[in-house]
């Protein structure tokens, strides 16, 4: 069990001072040169969390990550993105290699009343874990620099009635960009995500093909994802830019493929079909059957007759 104390930090003035930061110029929103942050003595000791969003590019960081109970190493320059209330843990590594990078924090306040408010949770990769950061190529990294160049710089302007605006318009454009650089990580990142896939297929087939499917019942989104050892948000988005279908859909596909061998090579009933697969209910099965599938499990079954 982790003895660690946790120590919420609830605002970014708050951040500031524990890093050793002059106070930040607007007290929802902070721009960040990370090689000036300074780390706490304790820093390995404690689990954070944060009542703001973070979004960083870093090297150098000479440390470890925990996440959950992933750790990731961070020795390039990549980005990272996490959410109000997430847990982490930072473990420092003896180096000499000098750190840059830089990190924007922004409270959710700071977006009260602004079309972001309602947007920021569509972002999933708020929600990704450490170990799936977004690695930028050269390109790609200096567009992403260009952005926070232009959000920094409102930021340490004079505040007026368009500011807050501007900001909100820059820090959407990095975030879409963000997105556009997420997707083309899923396709170019082949191998290891087509390592994902395989263990999916052989998950799934593996499931409904088990004894006890009736007792387990059918497979969550959770379930799958905690057994490939990635995060649901992640996976849902690697699975729809790959093959255009969510996790859930995948789970159905594979699902109704037992359920067409059973109906048209046993001579099960629906009912017994539907028990055998894990349905509570018949109707919830057939209702599935018919809106994929067009038709229902009997007029199906039919067909081979």
């Amino acid at each position: 069990m982790d003895q660690r104390q946790t120590v919420r930090i609830k605002t970014i003035s708050e951040f500031h001072r524990l890093r050793g930061l002059p106070q930040p110029q607007h007290p929802l929103i902070s721009v960040i040169d990370y090689s000036e942050v300074v780390r706490p003595a304790n820093i390995s000791e404690t689990n954070w969390v944060f009542d703001f969003y973070q979004i960083s590019l870093k090297r150098g960081m000479n440390a470890k990550m925990k996440y959950g109970q992933q750790h990731y190493d961070f020795d390039g320059g990549i980005m990272f993105f996490s959410s109000p209330n997430q847990v982490f843990r930072i473990e420092p590594e003896p180096t000499h290699e000098k750190r840059s990078g830089w990190m924007l924090l922004l409270h959710p306040d700071f977006l009260w009343n602004t079309w972001l408010a309602k947007t920021i949770k569509q972002y999933g990769f708020f929600d990704y874990t450490v170990n799936e950061a977004l690695f930028l190529s050269d390109k790609e990294e200096k567009t992403i620099n260009n952005i926070i160049g232009n959000i920094n710089q409102e930021y340490r302007t004079n505040i007026d009635k368009f500011s807050k605006q501007i900001i909100i318009s820059h820090i959407g454009t990095l975030l879409n960009y963000s997105l556009r650089f997420y997707n083309r990580q899923f396709i170019t990142r082949e191998k290891s995500n087509q390592q994902i896939l395989e263990r999916l297929e052989k998950l799934l087939v593996d499931y409904f093909n088990s004894d006890d499917l009736a007792s387990r019942g059918l497979p969550t989104v959770q379930y799958v994802a905690g057994t490939l050892n990635v995060s649901q948000k992640y996976l849902s988005s690697l699975l729809k830019a790959i093959t255009g279908q969510s996790t859930q859909q995948h789970i159905h596909d594979k699902l109704l493929e037992k359920a067409k061998e059973k109906l048209s090579t046993t001579n099960l009933s629906v009912s017994e079909i539907a028990y055998g697969l894990g349905f509570e209910h018949l109707q919830s099965f057939s209702k599935l059957f018919k809106a994929k599938e067009k038709l229902s499990p009997l007029v199906f079954r039919r067909s081979f007759n």
